[in-house]
């Protein structure tokens, strides 16, 4: 119960800030990363603790937080909602590795923030006396400019032989280079810049094989014996992306809702409110927004039970998680061009919420965590009983 109610106060912290959000919006898009104000925000609210284990200050949120606080977030600035649903996973995967790993990054902070590359073919990694040596160069490194601490993929030829391995290498700020190539249309305040490591050196308790991910026991089970911490990582994922886009939505509804009681049509004179077609448009895009919200919420309610029934997901099950959370960030995208379309001229002006909207919503669904053709058709060939083509799942 001490759980439930620590999440429903970060949810409520979550709220407040969406005006102060709001408000940054543009700051945050012109500087290309989160405000110093925005982080410090988030650190002093709690929020960053949702996802941490216990033993270092967190609360253990369940997974349905990613839709819910990642969503609440964007209904403020998008560009936030993702910088800290990734971030906050990521201190939902530390729990993962081995306790020498946790301890290293949080034991004399447990503030300090984890970024991300994890495209497993960016990096080359081998074995070496004692740990491995790491380099290579990884892109959309969302929110790097924050973390003190980078998880790095790369792929380890197996001694034996054989194809190699996908690992995950933990790299303190020290052994990585940010190189800025965030230049962008949309999700703009991310700053979603590169990392680079020449030639670094991670110690053994430093690298988790991607398979942790794949949920059940792993290296820190022991210490975070929680529900939370047995959770498969890659089709829970597809949420953690998609509360964003669903928030970014939700935030669209709002601002155009308040907008159209006072706009007036400059031709006809009469309320923008009091067109059916305004009327019907509305309708059917907050109907699409709670769809994609219900939808996302069922599955991840349905992940948590079969942890804490410490049961692992079917294929099928897995598979739908993915689809569904992809589906849901189709569903936001769509709402927000019917409304962007309902605004009319006055939205392309740069001062106008829908245009950030519009931006964010499709860079957003750009990831391949949330991509429709991809994950749909994973979710096809598992359906028609054939392999997955797509690794990990």
């Amino acid at each position: 119960m001490a759980e439930q109610d620590g999440y429903a106060a970060l949810l409520a912290r979550a709220r407040d800030l969406v005006p102060g959000l709001r408000e940054r919006a543009a700051e945050t898009e012109a500087l290309r990363r989160l405000p110093d104000a925005t982080i410090a925000d988030l650190q002093s609210t709690g929020l960053f603790h949702a996802y941490q284990p216990a033993r270092f200050g967190g609360i253990e949120a369940p997974i349905h937080g990613f839709v819910e606080l990642g969503a609440m977030l964007a209904r403020g600035c998008g560009s936030t909602s993702w910088v800290f649903n990734n971030l906050a996973s990521h201190n939902w995967m530390l729990g993962y590795w081995p306790p020498a790993a946790q301890e290293d990054v949080w034991g004399e902070d447990p503030a300090t923030l984890i970024g991300s590359g994890l495209i497993m073919s960016g990096g080359r990694a081998g074995k070496v006396a004692g740990g491995y040596r790491l380099a290579g160069r990884w892109p959309f490194s969302s929110g790097i400019d924050a973390v003190r601490w980078v998880m790095l993929g790369g792929l380890v030829a197996p001694e034996s032989g054989g194809q190699p391995l996908p690992h995950l290498f933990l790299v303190p700020r020290l052994d990585y280079t940010v190189i800025d190539t965030w230049h962008v249309m949309g999700l703009a305040g991310t700053g979603s810049k590169d990392v680079a490591v020449a030639d670094a050196f991670v110690p053994e308790h430093r690298a988790l094989a991607a398979s942790a991910g794949l949920g059940g026991l792993h290296r820190g089970s022991a210490a975070n014996p929680g529900p939370l911490y047995r959770l498969p990582w890659y089709p829970l994922f597809s949420f953690v992306n998609a509360g964003t886009p669903l928030g970014i939505a939700q935030g669209a509804v709002e601002q155009f809702t308040a907008a159209a009681r006072d706009v007036v049509a400059r031709y006809s004179g009469r309320q923008l409110a009091e067109f059916a077609t305004v009327q019907l448009r509305l309708a059917e895009v907050a109907t699409q927004i709670d769809a994609a919200e219900t939808l996302m919420l069922r599955d991840c309610d349905a992940a948590m039970a079969l942890a804490e029934a410490d049961r692992l997901p079917a294929l099928e099950e897995r598979a739908r998680w993915r689809r569904d959370g992809a589906f849901a960030a189709q569903l936001a995208a769509r709402a927000v061009d019917l409304l962007f379309a309902a605004a009319g001229g006055g939205a392309i002006l740069m001062t106008h919420p829908l245009q950030r909207a519009l931006r964010d919503v499709h860079a957003s669904n750009g990831h391949i965590g949330v991509s429709w053709d991809l994950n749909a058709t994973v979710y096809g060939r598992v359906a028609l009983g054939l392999a997955p083509d797509f690794a990990p799942l």
